[in-house]
């Protein structure tokens, strides 16, 4: 078994609610109440900084050109499409930035920072790794479904699915699985926890956002 497909089968009950939730369920089906998605977007927003910084430390981190690569393309879409996307659907749904993060945002965004600061390359992937796979999980399923939906969701599902997100994901966690057996004892337990903690940290996010986060005006 992969490493990375072994940690998740650690923490299956967590990732199972962080990847068939109802607020996804509702986004995709176009049902998900405009002001629950407006406080989502707002406070998704908020993660692009810390993710960028993230994505970049694991960038010059990476063992070679050609490991790092893939990121660097990554992030370009980051800051690029996945940017505009934010701005255009805040936008249209007539909501401003948010000024102040929600607990379970700052608490993802602490963990974002956390692992960027320990230099360690295992603890930024696993971070990433969470991230991106468990929106994969939940988006590549719906990828049909967008084309019928309000830009602002349809983007959301398709900005995570097809082969081209397949292939950062799997990038990633390949990156992941080819020094994991290389690490000691000590790194793999602080990557496993750093794991573990992200995939705790996406579900209570998705589930304070369909409780419904408070809206910035």
């Amino acid at each position: 078994m992969r490493p990375t497909e072994f940690l998740k089968s650690q923490c299956q009950s967590n990732w199972d609610a962080a990847t068939a939730h109802a607020f996804t369920d509702a986004l995709c089906d176009g049902t998900l109440d405009l002001d629950k998605m407006r406080g989502y977007l707002q406070q998704d927003y908020l993660f692009v900084e810390e993710f960028v910084r993230l994505l970049a430390a694991a960038i010059s981190n990476a063992p070679s050109l050609t490991d790092a690569v893939p990121a660097a393309q990554f992030l370009a879409v980051i800051t690029g499409p996945e940017n505009t996307y934010f701005q255009r659907s805040l936008a249209a749904l007539d909501a401003p930035e948010a000024e102040a993060a929600a607990p379970q945002t700052q608490a993802f965004l602490i963990q974002m920072r956390d692992a960027r600061l320990t230099g360690k390359y295992e603890e930024m992937l696993a971070v990433l790794v969470v991230a991106e796979w468990t929106y994969l999980s939940w988006a590549a399923p719906q990828e049909k479904r967008a084309a019928g939906l309000p830009f602002y969701f349809g983007e959301w599902i398709t900005l995570h699915a097809g082969p081209g997100f397949e292939g950062v994901v799997e990038y990633l966690r390949g990156q992941l699985d080819a020094i994991w057996p290389s690490l000691s004892d000590t790194a793999q337990t602080a990557a496993t926890q750093r794991f573990f903690d992200t995939v705790q940290l996406e579900r209570a996010f998705f589930d304070a956002a369909w409780a419904g986060f408070e809206v910035a005006r």
